[in-house]
Parts: C-alpha cells; sequence; structure tokens
C-alpha cells in the first residue's frame, strides 16, 4: 500500500460548498488569494497551455456586474425572477473569483480537453478555498453565458468563456449535509 495522506482524503470526503447567500467579510487578501491561485494553476494541464486565466473581482466590480445584469436581461427575455436573481448573485458578493476558459491553437491539445481543465480549475480553486479555511461556493449563470455581458463586463476575447464565478467569505452558518449520489446506480466495473 503506497503512504496515504488521510488528513487530505477525509477533507474531500466531507469537503461541501458554502452557499454564496451565506458568505460574509473579511475575505481572503492578496496574499491568500495568490495562494488559492496557485494551488488551482496546479490543476492537469495538457499539453501546459494553460487554457485558462483569472480575473479577481472585489466588491466595486461586482455592483458593476450587478448593475449590468437588468437591461441584458430583459434584452434576452429573460424571466423578471431569474433576472433579480442573477443581479442579486453579483450585488451580495463581497469577492469573487472569475475562471475564465481560454483555450489556446494546439495540433495536440482538442479544445473540449481545454476546456475541462478550466472546470478542473474551478473545482481546485473551490477545495483550495475551502481547505485554507474560507467558505467558497462555484456558480455561473445565465448571465455568465450571455456574450455581451462577459465582453463588456469582464473584458472577454470572443474565444473565451466563464467556467465559473468561486465566491468566497467568512461563512455565517455552517451548511447542512445534502443527499450524495448512489455510488452503485452510478458505477459500472469491468474486469475484463
Amino acid at each position: 500500500m503506497p503512504p496515504a495522506n488521510a488528513a487530505a482524503l477525509d477533507f474531500l470526503l466531507t469537503r461541501r460548498s458554502r452557499p454564496a447567500k451565506t458568505l460574509t467579510t473579511p475575505v481572503p487578501d492578496r496574499a491568500a488569494i495568490d495562494t488559492l491561485l496557485t494551488a488551482a494553476a496546479r490543476t492537469p494541464d495538457h499539453g501546459k497551455l494553460e487554457p485558462w486565466r483569472f480575473i479577481v473581482l472585489g466588491k466595486p466590480a461586482l455592483a458593476r456586474l450587478a448593475d449590468m445584469v437588468p437591461a441584458r436581461g430583459e434584452a434576452l427575455g429573460i424571466d423578471p425572477e431569474k433576472i433579480t436573481k442573477g443581479q442579486t448573485q453579483y450585488a451580495q458578493a463581497d469577492l469573487a473569483i472569475a475562471v475564465i476558459s481560454s483555450p489556446k491553437p494546439s495540433e495536440k491539445i482538442p479544445q473540449i480537453e481545454q476546456i475541462y481543465s478550466a472546470g478542473a480549475v474551478c473545482l481546485a480553486l473551490l477545495n483550495a478555498a475551502l481547505a485554507a479555511g474560507w467558505g467558497a461556493n462555484w456558480l455561473s449563470g445565465w448571465a455568465s453565458h450571455d456574450r455581451d455581458f462577459i465582453r463588456d463586463g469582464l473584458g472577454l476575447a470572443d474565444h473565451e468563456t466563464v467556467a465559473g464565478f468561486i465566491h468566497l467569505g467568512t461563512e455565517t452558518n455552517p451548511p447542512p449535509e445534502r443527499p450524495r449520489p448512489d455510488l452503485q446506480s452510478i458505477t459500472t466495473w469491468v474486469d475484463t
């Protein structure tokens, strides 16, 4: 048996995202954020392309994004309740890190693998924040998939998309455990 990292395994078996609406100040400072981003950047990256990047959004930037949501939602014909929910996601946040999927041209590494790597960065950042003692939640929402919103609000290039917003802060309430998948119903064993 190889040596185990019991603490890391226990963390992974018990980790639980914190609802973004329950996060408050204080939030990680720049030094803490650098540590979290360093951990997230250790994500598997076939070809060493770094097909992702980070945008750290403080309270003023999040307020600016919140102000953009109603007009974009109305232009797209989004249900008013969804518009309000989308606006609240940004308006109530104190800190979020946008993980940007930014695929690179490559003859060897398919774009889909690069997109998967950006998703893995989101989970690595989420887990790093939780392991560091912060509350964290991975969100997206309809606005994060709107080309005009992400271009005007985040300055994304045409080939870039939002893999997720990782909301960070201090948790106000520990979340209750939630039902987990039935491992037997989603696992197939192939021995031959």
